[in-house]
């Protein structure tokens, strides 16, 4: 692999680097990236430990990958490649049973978020809140859409603004719709990998006059960190048709308003 000089000796440029590779690869063995960039083992661990403090990959047995697990979600791009079908079904039902022109509509940083956010100025005129750039970019220019973008600390992992600062400038709007999503569901309690994630989710579902979570069904056999809400303190909770009976029936049981795209 040809690896640029200033790779194999900035760290920053390095990991970057490495970075990119797994990313493209999937998974990269720990021995295979202290060869590509004359670094020892150790090295390679301790870059391999700050990527994935930061979100961008995670370490496994022998090497680091991309690709979720039940406790790491996967980075951006596979989480943009991932259940296509199911999050395009879920935000065409809630467009149409929920959008109406002249409302103000908070999107978080999900990628089922991006996918709605496209199917949004087909309902505009609107006002749109995020804090993922994917969905600023996706909305910019079109016509009858309104962004508002809430800013704060830059991460790049997810590419969007998360934390305190994000929460804060959310807690200062109001909303009549949010649609947001979640890394994992465990006996019907929503759970997100990332502490400023929930932060900044916390704070928009509080500002939300409607709260509406997009889920698909790969949700529900993942593990993650962090307490977001239970679904039965949602408004409604909208599932692909992939997702089991019992499931269902189960969150149902638990007092959530819960439908099948």
């Amino acid at each position: 692999m040809n690896i640029p000089d200033g790779a194999r000796r900035n760290p920053e440029l390095r990991r970057g680097a490495m970075r990119r590779q797994v990313a493209e690869a999937g998974f990269v063995r720990v021995d295979t990236l202290a060869q590509n960039y004359g670094v020892s083992i150790m090295t390679v661990h301790r870059d391999l430990d700050e990527l994935e403090r930061l979100g961008f990959l995670h370490k496994v047995r022998g090497g680091a990958t991309s690709a979720p697990t039940t406790t790491f979600h996967g980075d951006l791009e596979h989480r943009m490649q991932a259940q296509v079908d199911a999050k395009l079904a879920i935000a065409r039902e809630v467009v149409r049973t929920e959008v109406q022109p002249g409302q103000v509509i908070a999107l978080d940083d999900s990628t089922t978020s991006l996918v709605l956010a496209r199917l949004l100025p087909a309902k505009a005129p609107l006002t749109v809140v995020t804090h993922f750039q994917p969905v600023t970019r996706a909305l910019a220019a079109q016509p009858g859409i309104e962004l508002i973008g809430l800013g704060g600390r830059y991460d790049a992992a997810y590419d969007s603004f998360l934390g305190q600062a994000t929460a804060d400038a959310a807690a200062r709007l109001r909303y009549d719709l949010l649609f947001l999503s979640t890394t994992a569901v465990a006996e019907g309690v929503c759970y997100i990998q990332s502490l400023d994630t929930v932060i900044t989710r916390r704070a928009l579902i509080a500002s939300a006059a409607r709260s509406v979570a997009l889920i698909d069904h790969t949700k529900f056999d993942r593990r993650a960190l962090h307490r977001l809400v239970r679904l039965a303190d949602l408004d409604r909770v909208v599932v692909d048709d992939a997702t089991p009976d019992q499931v269902v029936r189960r969150e149902r049981a638990r007092g959530a308003t819960i439908d099948l795209a």
